[in-house]
């Protein structure tokens, strides 16, 4: 399984902001005043439901930002599915520092886990076909590296990353380019070739007058926004092989097969990130 790489230092910042604003000036006060701080505890991981796993390096750097001394040991790894029951990590460390990090660290791998799952869910949706599933940059603010590592986690694929490393012309540039007369798919083709010769390009059409003129624009992609499953098939017979087709927009998880028997090469959907429910995961405390 390729994943992306994890951008730590991102991912530090993260941490930062989510223990500050737990944290304020006076710390935990709850365990600072109940929890003696020489003890030692060991805490474990365990899965409530059915899931993907995702987001134990994310886990591991909470804990050990509050102790560095703090043992993690994964006792799974990320993308592997974990029913009910699982235990997923081990840690022992200072039992202020454990219960301090146990909400930080519970929110970052659930919703990581909830993402991955759901990925997994829309891939196999696709499995017997040739299409891929992609996500979107519909992501939580500051989090896309980790979810984009979560959806592929999940066996979906990364869509780009941001506005910086391909060219969309979606809607909206598409009619703004149109103010200045006809053919604005094509002018938009030419000018983003000529300022970006090394970017692939990508155009959102609404029509099939809008695929016809994208795939004689010469697009490297064309999505197909919330068409009908009779129009992206006449859209395949139009592009004719010219570019790759991406279905966009109305997807849902019922929908995906019949999509995929079309022959589309990509489905993108924004709920991979957009709109998941985070997974269900404990974090129990012994005396070590």
């Amino acid at each position: 399984m390729d994943l992306p790489k994890l951008d730590f230092k991102r991912i530090e910042t993260l941490i930062d902001l989510a223990l500050s604003e737990d944290l304020a000036e006076a710390g935990d006060t709850t365990s600072l005043s109940v929890i003696p701080s020489d003890i030692t505890a060991k805490a474990v991981l365990i899965a409530k439901e059915d899931l993907v796993c995702c987001g134990l390096k994310v886990a591991e750097m909470v804990f050990k930002t509050l102790d560095i001394n703090a043992e993690f040991k994964p006792l799974v790894k990320d993308g592997d599915f974990c029913t009910k029951g699982t235990f997923l990590a081990e840690i022992r460390g200072n039992a202020q520092a454990l219960l301090t990090a146990e909400r930080t660290a519970l929110n970052f791998i659930q919703r990581l886990c909830g993402i991955s799952t759901i990925s997994k869910k829309y891939a196999e949706a696709a499995a017997d076909s040739v299409t891929t599933m992609l996500d979107t940059r519909k992501t939580t603010p500051g989090w896309r590296n980790l979810e984009k590592y979560a959806v592929a986690c999940g066996g979906s694929t990364n869509h780009r990353v941001g506005l910086y490393d391909m060219v969309m012309i979606k809607d909206n540039h598409r009619e703004l380019a149109g103010l200045e007369g006809e053919k604005g798919i094509t002018r938009s083709v030419e000018r983003a070739r000529a300022m970006y010769p090394n970017l692939e390009v990508e155009v959102e059409a609404d029509t099939l007058e809008e695929v016809a003129e994208a795939a004689e624009a010469g697009a490297d992609y064309i999505m197909l926004d919330n068409m009908t499953n009779e129009q992206m098939t006449e859209a395949i017979k139009i592009v004719n092989g010219r570019a790759k087709l991406e279905a966009s927009g109305g997807i849902t998880l019922e929908r995906i097969p019949s999509i995929a028997k079309i022959g589309v090469d990509f489905i993108s959907v924004g709920a991979l990130t957009h709109s998941v429910k985070a997974s269900d995961i404990s974090l129990d405390i012994t005396l070590d």
